[in-house]
């Protein structure tokens, strides 16, 4: 029965655990972007402010990830997690008693951003390498589908449910329930076993960062894609989680309530489309990918031409499930092309090149809409994202990729 290989990743005990573990933290941070952004408006109802807070996010992120993958290859995975939920705990909750005391300052804030950026920095790199550990190479495309299900299940309530707090009882406690999250998380993982990572025991960092570079800079498709979402992210970053925020708070026409639907409608998008991919395997993973992300264009476009709640809220819906193929495909084919214990390194690599100019787009941004027609930024900015996406796909090597031999034969 297809049912059977749409779930096959769950005969896994030890993806069971992970994946609920993973539920668990989807969940309670479903609501934590939406109310990080409206918190610091609070503060601050300045562009400038929160991009400010991205950045320091964003760079703290970019410094660390490398060394978050040389750790994740070295370390037990699952304990990495583990430890940065600790400092997420810390970091996250920090900032929840300062909105609580009504103490919070745009400085402070910046800073614990910026914890919260390195920890994640670890998480990434170890989330990625560990799925393959978890699973079968035949499931490894329903184990991503399956788990970004639950991200977009909770994707389209969470952020419903963050702009109401926010508006009624305040951004704070959005973040207390993730905290809750991580706390639940942490033993749920401790039950987790793993084989002890690969190598000798020996640890040199260099030569651990030139072995990823080498396994990175081999793969023409790998570098391709990672070149162009190094602008297409900077331009995301900017224009939805700058400018977005800033006209949902400012033009009546979309509100903070609306601009959590159209989030929400978003992530609606993205789970329909796992439904999809979790009967359907991806053939060409890279090429449809490039094509799927390519729709963000349309609700980018329609935000600066006219930000309706319903008008946006489609559009993202579209928008949503061409990510999801683009996110279950460029998951996948790491997976399958890249050997495990390099994983995590050769992530961290992709992350590196896919984030590093995420703090100038969210700086620019900022900028731009302070001194330029929104409707202008946003426009341009939609086009320039779907050619980059489109000319992506068509690069020999993206456009050729298919699956690894026997993988898509379950389905």
């Amino acid at each position: 029965m297809p049912v059977i290989g749409s779930f096959a990743a769950l005969g896994s005990r030890n993806f069971r655990l992970f994946f609920l573990a993973r539920a668990v933290t989807m969940v309670t941070g479903s609501m934590s972007s939406i109310a990080l952004a409206f918190a610091v408006l609070e503060i601050s109802n300045d562009p400038v402010s929160l991009s400010l807070v991205l950045t320091a996010f964003t760079l703290a992120n970019i410094v660390f990830v490398l060394f978050g993958g040389v750790v994740a290859d070295r370390l037990p995975r699952a304990l990495v997690i583990q430890a940065c939920y600790v400092l997420d705990i810390l970091s996250i909750g920090t900032i929840a008693l300062l909105l609580f005391t009504q103490t919070a300052t745009i400085p402070v804030v910046v800073g614990l951003a910026a914890v919260n950026g390195a920890s994640t920095a670890f998480v990434m790199p170890a989330m990625q390498g560990i799925i393959p550990q978890l699973t079968t190479p035949e499931a490894l495309q329903q184990a991503n589908a399956m788990l970004s299900f639950v991200r977009s299940l909770v994707t389209i309530g969470g952020p419903v449910v963050a702009g109401i707090l926010v508006t009624t009882v305040g951004a704070a406690w959005a973040m207390v329930a993730q905290i809750i999250g991580w706390l639940a998380a942490i033993p749920i993982l401790a039950m987790v076993r793993l084989p002890p990572p690969a190598g000798d025991g020996r640890f040199s960092l260099f030569t651990d960062l030139r072995t990823g570079w080498s396994e990175f800079w081999s793969r023409s498709w790998l570098v391709a894609v990672v070149l162009a979402f190094m602008v297409m992210n900077a331009i995301h970053v900017g224009s939805w989680g700058v400018v977005g925020p800033y006209i949902a708070k400012n033009d009546a026409r979309l509100g903070i309530a609306g601009w959590g639907w159209v989030v929400s409608a978003e992530g609606a998008g993205v789970l329909l489309m796992t439904l999809i991919l979790m009967w359907f395997p991806l053939r060409r993973p890279l090429r449809m990918g490039m094509l799927g992300i390519s729709l963000f264009a349309i609700p980018l476009t329609m935000l600066g031409v006219h930000p309706a709640v319903v008008l946006v809220a489609v559009a993202a819906l579209i928008a949503g499930a061409g990510a999801e193929v683009f996110s279950t495909g460029w998951s996948v084919a790491m997976m399958e092309n890249i050997p495990t214990d390099k994983l995590s390194r050769v992530s961290s690599y992709d992350m590196l090149g896919s984030f590093v100019v995420m703090p100038i787009g969210t700086l620019v941004y900022g900028w731009l809409i302070t001194r330029a027609d929104p409707e202008v930024v946003l426009v341009t900015s939609g086009l320039l994202y779907a050619v980059i996406a489109v000319s992506t796909a068509f690069v020999p090597s993206v456009w050729r990729m298919g699956r690894a031999e026997g993988a898509t034969a379950r389905a």
